[in-house]
């Protein structure tokens, strides 16, 4: 079987073929010019998708020595993300699997990163517990197998890597936050400031804008020359850093203690950030558990783990409409 995967959720546009089960193609195509304003412009995104689809598409097929006429498949993500960058990737399907009469599957974003550690050589074994952490979305999950996936916990107001970003625009570092969040720290003491970990009882959810919040009140306390940065700006950074990466390991070291689990898969945008990544390693070496985290290029928005998960979907007899295409839910019965 021949996969052709496509992503186009925010910025970047992300083509991918898996032919007989391995990866032959994964291009991503970034939107770097949105740093200059500070964030993602979503008209903007949405007509560098249309300009860079066709040629990502030509390119996959031709490292894949495939034509279009080859695909069995078609898969792209259909949310959650920016309505008009979803609409160019997603109306491109639907009209290239009209036009070559092929099978489509519409494949929920957050499920493609859940499944992204099976990208990987050494996979994840069911059941294991995944933890989603993006610039949109911060969730806990307990994965029991490809259709069957349960709720623990997400956040109850910022997602881990939009505060990221709000608290690198605070520092004056500029976006994306994440990368330039992580660098600052290297040059600061991780216990200097300490910042609160929201403690929300009882439960697996994690809250972050309580501490966004704390370091603002600690930037309007303490003035920091946003034009000149001194070593307490590092250390507002690496002191923020840290309390994101014990919230993440207190919420997941509890699920650990509560649920019995083969694996723990770190996977999303905010999941290459190596202090986190490093954490959760060293969680992992606790418990004795297998640690999955993706390489790099499947951390951030890719077309690979749509093309993946589509075909899951598929193998389980799933297919979509191209008539009309509602907003896929995560596949799951028990997620809630």
């Amino acid at each position: 079987m021949n996969v052709l995967g496509i992503e186009s959720s925010c910025d970047e546009t992300s083509v991918a073929v898996i032919s007989n089960n391995i990866l032959t193609a994964n291009l991503i195509s970034s939107q770097d010019f949105h740093s200059k304003y500070g964030g993602v412009v979503p008209e903007l995104s949405s007509r560098a998708h249309l300009q860079i689809i066709v040629p990502l598409i030509k390119d996959a097929l031709a490292k894949s020595n495939l034509q279009l006429k080859d695909i069995d498949l078609i898969t792209a993500t259909a949310g959650p993300g920016l309505i008009g960058a979803l609409i160019v990737g997603l109306t491109f399907a639907k009209g290239l699997a009209l036009s070559l009469d092929k099978n489509y599957v519409a494949v929920n974003h957050i499920e493609g990163h859940i499944f992204s550690g099976f990208l990987m050589e050494e996979k994840p074994e069911f059941p294991f517990l995944a933890l989603v952490v993006s610039g949109g979305h911060t969730l806990l999950l307990l994965v029991e197998d490809f259709m069957r996936i349960k709720k623990l916990g997400s956040t109850v107001d910022d997602a881990a890597g939009e505060a990221f970003d709000k608290v690198a625009k605070m520092l004056g570092l500029g976006y994306p936050g994440g990368p330039k969040i992580q660098q600052t720290a290297l040059n600061g003491d991780p216990d200097k400031i300490n910042f609160p970990v929201a403690d929300l009882k009882n439960t697996y959810n994690f809250s972050f804008s309580g501490l966004k919040t704390s370091v603002l009140r600690y930037l309007q306390k303490n003035y920091i020359e946003k034009e000149a940065p001194g070593k307490d700006l590092a250390d507002v950074a690496a002191s923020f850093q840290n309390a994101v990466v014990k919230a993440i390991v207190k919420n997941t070291e509890k699920a650990l203690n509560n649920f019995e689990v083969n694996s723990l898969c770190l996977v999303g945008g905010v999941a290459a950030n190596k202090a986190i990544r490093s954490a959760v390693s060293q969680l992992g070496k606790k418990y004795d558990k297998k640690v999955v985290i993706p390489a790099m290029e499947f951390c951030g928005d890719n077309a690979a783990m749509i093309a993946f998960r589509g075909q899951k979907l598929f193998e389980q007899g799933i297919t979509s409409s191209l008539d009309v295409s509602p907003f896929p839910g995560l596949s799951a019965n028990a997620f809630s």
